[in-house]
């Protein structure tokens, strides 16, 4: 068993002894999730401590979603417990960097890109360390929105009369999809 695994199963089994019902319940579900990422696919295998710690990440992203929805859906007491459960697995995930962390090291990978001879959107790269600098710390997609943001020169913006890919929307009549000019 993988030490962050087992970790789990023993905050699991003080949760338990506590009789803490919120924590014992999210590390529950979250050791069910990892046993399930375990036993799918062709055979049975151990994850590593990554692997684990992405399912925990994926839980985390669940429970944030969960609490949006339940928030906007008018339900406080179920949104206050799904951030509750939330703030459990962060406990478990690596400090994610704040955002000045975050846009010092966007602009200095830019720069490297310019001094390399890369210009305008090119600099953003495709590197998967560009999109998750510092080993994962960096939430999801917040660095690559910010590289393409810094390698425009700025905050990039539509025109009005765009759709969300850029593409001029006709006017419909409400019935059926929707057309769309090219």
């Amino acid at each position: 068993m993988t030490t962050l695994k087992s970790k789990l199963q023993d905050d699991l089994n003080a949760a338990i002894k506590e009789r803490d019902e919120l924590r014992s319940s999210t590390l529950r579900l979250t050791l069910a999730a990892i046993t399930k990422e375990e036993v799918a696919g062709k055979e049975k295998r151990e994850l590593s401590d990554d692997e684990v710690q992405k399912v925990i990440a994926r839980e985390a992203k669940k429970r944030r979603e969960a609490a949006d929805a339940f928030a906007q859906g008018g339900r406080p007491e179920q949104a206050e417990r799904e951030k509750a459960e939330g703030e459990v697995l962060a406990g478990y995930l690596p400090k994610q960097l704040s955002d000045d962390e975050l846009n010092a090291i966007v602009a200095q990978a830019v720069e490297e890109a310019r001094a390399a001879g890369r210009r305008g959107t090119a600099c953003h790269g495709r590197r998967h360390e560009d999109r998750e600098p510092e080993g994962g710390r960096s939430g999801g997609g917040r660095p690559g929105g910010r590289r393409r943001e810094e390698a425009a020169g700025g905050l990039r913006r539509r025109h009005a009369t765009q759709g969300h890919n850029g593409v001029r929307p006709l006017p419909c009549s409400g019935k059926g999809p929707h057309p769309v000019v090219r």
